[in-house]
């Protein structure tokens, strides 16, 4: 079996993660930060596989977007959707593949966080990826909020690669904040903000508890 990745971003952005054999790896950068839409995603991926991962735990920040899924709740997203949104790893036929999160590993995760007692995990919905780097308009969460259950900027493109290059990915996303115009008002950046800060120790709690028993 290969070593397991452990890929973030601004949800771990300076904390002191414990996770043993486990490859931490930043998709914004460490030198400076990636906006979302820049993100080279088949270097990232193709960094871990030289590093000899096989299977990736992708950490994402989101908005909420049902009232019930408020700052502080983590998803286990079991599909996506990401229109007009395409990176991949080939330049042949061989893009042409069915996407994914891999369901035995998302399995084996969902499992791992909840034996590890960690903070609860909703283990299923819908993860709607747009290009960023705004934020999304009242309206649009208002027609995005139909379909899916979270949204943010990087998870979809970074597993439809990870597919491509053998990688198996599953995703815990971390809901900051509700989407703008859930709670019927603006958000503003400071709510996000505050709402990642206070997410930070309960996150990294769940992962150096879950880590040790996917790695």
């Amino acid at each position: 079996m290969g070593r397991l990745a452990v890929v973030a971003g601004s949800s771990i952005r300076g904390v002191d993660l414990a996770a043993g054999d486990a490859v931490l790896f930043q998709r914004h950068g460490l030198e400076g930060y990636t906006l979302p839409h820049r993100i080279d995603h088949v270097a990232n991926m193709r960094a871990l596989k030289e590093a000899d991962c096989d299977r990736v735990l992708a950490v994402g920040s989101v908005g909420g977007l049902r009232a019930e899924l408020g700052p502080g709740t983590f998803v286990c997203p079991d599909d996506f959707i990401a229109l007009g949104i395409g990176p991949t790893a080939h330049d042949d036929e061989r893009a042409h593949r069915v996407p994914g999160f891999d369901p035995e590993w998302r399995s084996a995760l969902v499992a791992a966080w909840g034996a590890a007692a960690t903070p609860p995990l909703v283990a299923g919905g819908i993860y709607w990826q747009t290009p960023g780097p705004r934020l999304e308009t009242a309206a649009e969460i208002g027609l995005i909020a139909e379909r899916a259950h979270v949204i943010g900027m990087t998870i979809a493109s970074e597993c439809v690669v990870a597919g491509e290059l053998g990688l198996a990915y599953a995703a815990i996303c971390v809901v900051d904040n509700l989407a703008n115009g859930i709670q019927g008002r603006r958000l503003t950046l400071d709510e996000l903000l505050a709402g990642r800060s206070a997410n930070r120790e309960a996150l990294r709690r769940g992962l150096e508890a879950t880590i040790p028993e996917l790695a």
